[in-house]
Formats: structure tokens, C-alpha cells, sequence
């Protein structure tokens, strides 16, 4: 059997003029880099004469058994392009952290892969490059401002502006800067994030255009003065600045599928301590140019998700026409207490007790009032008996369930889901919002915690509640919220799978992201930067004098 980056390589791509034309981009349109990879020249110009049906791929929490989102995210894509939808995709751009660390790429796998896959995952345009010298670009400002003068008194010890680097680096969680003497700046205490978990990430996500990227880039809260008032980017001069260096990375990057299908792949905030979507300029142009759009979130429903209906779809301006939800056997058994050498057996029990999970993310959808379907990612020790038994608990939920064979078929093992998902696109939607944003950001993270994670309560730390009426007293309580938890449980802790119940869910701390446009919630031990396994995917990667590389998956 192949891996995923010898089918890659064999893939026969076409010139990126090619897919542009296909979905009615011209020479003047796109900016080429290279013969496979192109920006789309913005504004994108809508095609009246389209659907415009906009479809949001998520799945149950993930585990090291696989749920394949992404997979079946590209086969459903290129499903409904054989079936005669034109479609367009629009996914993330990856982290080299998750490539580098244990998660690896995230352009699809096997058969239902977006290409050219090597340069997707590893630098791709430099999009991620670009973040990564705004923002540090913005911490020195700051830094020099403090030690040039400071005549705002931004105080040394309130600076929230962290460093980012796009690597899992655990030893640039907690630094110290300005060591060294006078004119080396002033020392204060501070820390790394991982770019996809930076608020510049965020904003680049979330804005509609370069000026609405730069009136964000202004309202960023670097900090607080002596006697506690925030500091904005605007206040310090910098917004201009911190936006030349984007003007390139605002542009959405085209490339295809191994079936040619136009895939739009564009921003990577990470789901469990980011809002976890692709750009909001991305989803708008391929809703722009095509009959359905086929997008994703990160991790489970409970996290990326429920981030694109209440913090994205705010700003996109567009509800999902349908949801789709993937799920394994493999998973569900494993959220049933199996262990993972276990899982090529057949589990019934298991099953069901996992499909707990299963249950929760249905449930949780259908608080939104979109239709959905559930997604079976098939592994050949699925049996007959463990697929029905998925699909009468569904049964009972009023939600179909497809198996798809994305990774071995492509978009052929992916047909069926597609016809669902035309189907259900075509039903009218009630759509309805969690929360109001005119609630208190304390009554959204309880809205959050009770009704899409299940817990009892939230238990909110000194600190937390001290922020929460800080925010309120400034005016920021009428944004979104944006939880950093696990992506592993429904609760913050890592451990407990399935769907628990009862528990207190814990926030420790807020961060304000005025840019961006939401609050911060950090949840139990919440890391903002990621460390590295102890055999990290780094290890089994090689390339050789042909520049062929593998390892990558």
C-alpha cells in the first residue's frame, strides 16, 4: 500500500491557470507561484448565476485512533464535482508545528489529497512566515517603544504581546528579554505562542479586506500603562506598519486536488486555542465563484465548530446549508474504552457506549438548526454489524448516516455522501445562534460550557473574575467568545473520552483579542505553544539529492 506522499508524488497536476479558468479566474485574476500555486487578486468578482450552498465538515472529538476530516473533506469536493456540482474547496493552510510534531500535514490522505502536498505543508507561500515577522515585528516595536521614551507608561510587567515562532518550541513558553545591559532593552518577563495561536492569525482570518485588516492590526491590545489602561496598536503608531508586511498574505492561495478539484486553502488557526477556520476571505471567494463550497473547522464540533457558527459565520455573513459530521468505528470504540492495539476487532458493546460522543456533536449541530449528516470514514476491519449499529442510533436522531471510502476511492468512495449532502442543502434551514452577543461574556462561556460540552457549571479563577469585570468596566463584553480547551475531551481534561456529564469546567484566565474580535477563555492547562513528542514525525522524515522527499504524511 502506498503512503500518502508516494500517491502525492504520482499525481499528474494541472497548470494553475488551468483550475483558475475552471472556476472562471483569468490571468488578471491570479498571481502565479510557480506552475501549481497561486494567489487570487482581490476583490473576487461573484458569479450571480451560482447556488452558493455552503457546506461545514467537522467530526467528533479526535483521537489517535483517526477520524480522516480532512480526507473526507476532499473527497466530498470532488464527489460533487463528478457529479456535475461545480465545487470549490476551502480549507486551512497547515502549521509546521503539527507537520513537524506528531499531528503531521493536513491536505487530505490517499486518494482524496489536495496537491502539490510537500509545499502545502511546509512553507507553502510563506503566508505563516509573514504572521510570524508581523507579530515579532510588532513585539519589538513595543520593545523599543518602552526603552525609547514610553510616553504612554506602558508598564514592562503588563505587556500581553507575546513572540510567536510557527515550530512546537516548549522552552519559549516562559522567557526573559532586555538581559544584557542598558541599551539592551528593558527586561521583563515574557513568553512564545505558535503563530496559528496568535491574534494576527486571527485577524487575517477574520478580516473582509486590507483596510479591515489594518483597522484590526489597530486595535490590538499590546498591553496595559502603569495605572491599568490598555494600549492599542493604533495609539502606538505601528497599525500601517504591522499591515505592509500582510498586504501579500491577505490573498487567498488556489491550488487542486488529485481530481483537479480548485481548493482554496488560506489561514490555520489551531481550534483548541484559536477559532480553528480558514479565512473568511477564502470561504467568501469560493462562495463567490461556485454552486457549493465544501469548508471545514478544526478538531470536533465542540471546538471548531461551534467557533464558526458563533464567531466566523458572524463575520462571513452566511449560515452552513448542511453539516457534516465524520466519525470511525475506530474512534467511536475508542471513546468506548477500547485500547488502541485493540481496535482491529469487532466491539459492539464499545461501540455504543463511544457513540455517546457521536451523540453530544449531533445534538449540539442541531441546537444551530442546520441539517446534517454523519459521515462513516471506512477502515477495512469496519463491520456490518458496527456500521448498522451507528446507523440506527442515528436513526433515532432523525440524521442519515453514509459510509465513504475517501482515502482508497477518492471522490468515487465519496458519491454517496455527496448526493446527501445536495439533498440536504436543498431543505430549509431554521437557523438560530447559541448565544446573544449582548449577553455577558461570563453567561456565553456558561452557554458554551452547559449546553455544547455538558458540564454542570464553571468555576472561574480569581484572576478570571477579576478580568471579566476589568472587560465589562471597558466595554468589551459585547464580543464573542473563544474557549481554549483540549480538543481531546468535552471537558478540560484530556483524559475523560466520551460524553461526560456533571463536571465543572474550569477557566483560568481571559485574553482580549479586540482585533480579532472576541475574548479569550483559557480552560484548564491550555497550552498556547505545543511541545514536541518524544519521537516527533521530524525523526522519520528524509530527503535525498533529488530533493525527493519522504515522511511526510
Amino acid at each position: 500500500m502506498m503512503t500518502d506522499i508516494e500517491i502525492a508524488d504520482q499525481a499528474e497536476m494541472k497548470p494553475i491557470k488551468e483550475v483558475a479558468e475552471k472556476i472562471g479566474l483569468g490571468e488578471d485574476d491570479i498571481e502565479q507561484y510557480g506552475k501549481y500555486k497561486a494567489k487570487i487578486s482581490l476583490p473576487v468578482t461573484a458569479h450571480p448565476d451560482k447556488k452558493h450552498k455552503l457546506v461545514l465538515v467537522t467530526s467528533i472529538n479526535p483521537t489517535p485512533a483517526g477520524e480522516g476530516k480532512s480526507t473526507v473533506l476532499v473527497g466530498l469536493g470532488d464527489a460533487l464535482n463528478q457529479l456535475g456540482h461545480q465545487t470549490i474547496i476551502a480549507m486551512r493552510e497547515p502549521s509546521m508545528g503539527p507537520v513537524f510534531g506528531i499531528k503531521g500535514g493536513a491536505t487530505g490522505g490517499g486518494y482524496s489529497q489536495v496537491v502539490p502536498m510537500e509545499d502545502i505543508n511546509l512553507h507553502f507561500t510563506g503566508d505563516l512566515h509573514a504572521l510570524t515577522s508581523a507579530n515579532n515585528t510588532l513585539a519589538a516595536l513595543v520593545d523599543n517603544y518602552i526603552m525609547r521614551g514610553n510616553e504612554l507608561g506602558l508598564d514592562p510587567r503588563r505587556i500581553i504581546w507575546k513572540r510567536v515562532e510557527d515550530v512546537n518550541d516548549r522552552a519559549l513558553r516562559n522567557v526573559v528579554t532586555g538581559l544584557g545591559g542598558l541599551m539592551q532593552g528593558v527586561p521583563r518577563q515574557t513568553g512564545f505562542d505558535i503563530t496559528a495561536a496568535s491574534e494576527l492569525m486571527a485577524i487575517l482570518c477574520l478580516s473582509t479586506d486590507l483596510m479591515d485588516l489594518k483597522k484590526r492590526v489597530g486595535r490590538i491590545v499590546v498591553g496595559y500603562t502603569y495605572d491599568k489602561k490598555p494600549v492599542t496598536v493604533a495609539e502606538l503608531g505601528f497599525a500601517d506598519a504591522i499591515t505592509i508586511l500582510l498586504k501579500d498574505a491577505i490573498k487567498p492561495n488556489l491550488v487542486q486536488t488529485l481530481d483537479h478539484t480548485p481548493t482554496i486553502i488560506h489561514g490555520g488557526p489551531f481550534a483548541n486555542i484559536a477559532h480553528g477556520c480558514n479565512s473568511v476571505l477564502a470561504t467568501k471567494a469560493a462562495l463567490q465563484l461556485a454552486d457549493y463550497t465544501v469548508t471545514e473547522s478544526g478538531f470536533g464540533a465542540d471546538l471548531g465548530a461551534e467557533k464558526f457558527m458563533d464567531i466566523k459565520r458572524r463575520v462571513l455573513g452566511k449560515n452552513p446549508d448542511a453539516v457534516v459530521i465524520v466519525a470511525t468505528v475506530r474512534a467511536l470504540e475508542y471513546n468506548g474504552g477500547v485500547a488502541l492495539a485493540d481496535l482491529k476487532d469487532e466491539h459492539l458493546p464499545e461501540l455504543k457506549k463511544g457513540m455517546a460522543n457521536l451523540n453530544r456533536h449531533i445534538k449540539n449541530m442541531q441546537r444551530y438548526g442546520v441539517p446534517l449528516v454523519v459521515a462513516i470514514n471506512h477502515f477495512v476491519t469496519d463491520t456490518e454489524a458496527e456500521i448498522k449499529l451507528i446507523e440506527d442510533n442515528c436513526k433515532e436522531l432523525g440524521v442519515n448516516v453514509v459510509p465513504v471510502d475517501a482515502w482508497a476511492k477518492g471522490g468515487a468512495g465519496t458519491q454517496g455522501l455527496a448526493q446527501e449532502v445536495v439533498r440536504l442543502t436543498d431543505q430549509q434551514s431554521d437557523f438560530h445562534e447559541l448565544y446573544s452577543l449582548d449577553a455577558t461574556p461570563e453567561e456565553k462561556i456558561r452557554t458554551i460550557a452547559t449546553k455544547i460540552y455538558g458540564a454542570k457549571d464553571v468555576e472561574f479563577s480569581r484572576t478570571a473574575k477579576r478580568q471579566l469585570k476589568q472587560f465589562t468596566e471597558l466595554g468589551w463584553d459585547k464580543l464573542p467568545v473563544c474557549i481554549a480547551k483540549t480538543q481531546y475531551s468535552f471537558t478540560d481534561d484530556k483524559s475523560q473520552l466520551g460524553a461526560p456529564e456533571g463536571f465543572t469546567f474550569h477557566i483560568r484566565s481571559l485574553v482580549p483579542k479586540l482585533g480579532a474580535g472576541f475574548i479569550v477563555a483559557l480552560s484548564g492547562n491550555m497550552m498556547t505553544m505545543p511541545g514536541l513528542s518524544k519521537v516527533p514525525a521530524a525523526v522519520n522524515m528524509t530527503i535525498d539529492k533529488d530533493g525527493k522527499i519522504t515522511g511526510l504524511f
